[in-house]
């Protein structure tokens, strides 16, 4: 079986009552790497409501060479390169991108045959995740509850208008980023947002004064995004 059509190991966590049906989901992609027991801890600090039964799904990224990191082997979602930053965007690894694409898509219908509605499941990610949600969910063929872009940027921006799903033109988009990130510029991910907004996308963003990280007041408020966007 090829990389791009085996499923990927995942870590799940279910929220709402004991012994209800999930009737939402959220698939939630690691930095690079990370594992899927990255954010699994965010979980209960969210603080949910009871009502809401939510499966969240933490995916392993492949084992892979990562070049900036000298070659060596770790659970990224695409290989990232010495100098592929270029001012206020980043070369892609695009066959990387669009391997992970398939890996996410393939997670996207198992909730669906689990019996939870496209629109209800909301796709997220941190860093290097944060970009595959991105690139995945504005061209799922169908309704997302949304897409969570932490610390991250756009990759495959110029493809995006081509490539892009009917389906999710107005899924919301919860974009947030550290003022003082070392490791992805603040500048990167406002591009991104500013080629989001030019096509129409309804971009949510919020700004915290961190680095490359998750700041409390952050927390609060992807609680208060997913109880929008889940609710259904």
């Amino acid at each position: 079986m090829s990389a791009s059509t085996e499923l990927l190991e995942t870590i799940e966590l279910a929220t709402g009552p004991k012994g209800s049906i999930p009737q939402a989901a959220v698939i939630w992609m690691h930095g690079l790497g990370a594992d899927g027991h990255d954010f699994e801890a965010i979980v209960p600090e969210l603080r949910l409501p009871p009502s809401l039964a939510v499966n969240f799904v933490f995916p392993n990224a492949p084992m892979q060479p990562v070049t900036i990191n000298n070659g060596h082997v770790m659970r990224a979602w695409y290989d990232v390169a010495f100098g592929d930053l270029e001012g206020r965007s980043r070369r892609p690894d695009e066959a990387g991108v669009r391997a992970s694409i398939a890996h996410i898509e393939r997670l996207i219908e198992r909730e669906v045959r689990r019996g939870v509605a496209s629109e209800r499941i909301a796709i997220a990610g941190f860093s290097q995740g944060g970009a595959i949600a991105l690139a995945t969910g504005l061209r799922h063929a169908r309704r997302l509850a949304g897409i969570m872009a932490l610390s991250t940027y756009l990759p495959l921006g110029e493809s995006l208008p081509a490539e892009a799903a009917e389906a999710n033109r107005q899924v919301p988009v919860f974009f947030a980023h550290g003022t003082a990130d070392p490791v992805i510029p603040i500048e990167m991910a406002n591009a991104s947002v500013e080629r989001l907004q030019a096509l129409g996308y309804p971009v949510e963003w919020h700004e915290y004064r961190m680095p490359h990280s998750v700041h409390p007041q952050e927390v609060i408020d992807i609680r208060d995004w997913l109880v929008r966007v889940l609710a259904g």
